[in-house]
């Protein structure tokens, strides 16, 4: 199992947070299937302000790169990352259309 930690920021706007948060506690059953399809073993998502931050658990077979050509030929998939994007915005040093951005472990005391 790999896990991954990534980030996004959603606008500043608390009745758009609701919003965001409101999709999350039931996500659709398209989308829900194709995160377990593309290896996503586990997410969970916690939020402090306006910041997020995702656990990815994931299978061995899983990568970024097969994710995103399911993905892109998925159109339910699509319709919900654009309709996601009404409420995140891109994080300071995140490329063009880049959304969630990996996170470098820093630190784990088991090691």
């Amino acid at each position: 199992m790999k896990r991954y930690c990534l980030t996004v920021d959603l606008k500043d706007d608390a009745q758009l947070i609701a919003e965001y948060e409101e999709y999350h506690r039931e996500i659709w059953p398209g989308i829900k299937k194709s995160i377990f399809d593309s290896g996503i073993i586990n997410m969970e998502i916690y939020r402090f302000d306006n910041r997020l931050f995702m656990i990815m658990e994931t299978n061995d077979a899983f990568t970024f790169e097969r994710k995103a050509a399911m993905d892109a030929t998925n159109q339910k998939v699509q319709e919900w990352e654009t309709l996601m994007w009404k409420f995140q915005q891109p994080m300071k040093k995140a490329k063009p259309g880049e959304k969630w951005i990996l996170m470098d472990k820093i630190f784990e005391l088991a090691d």
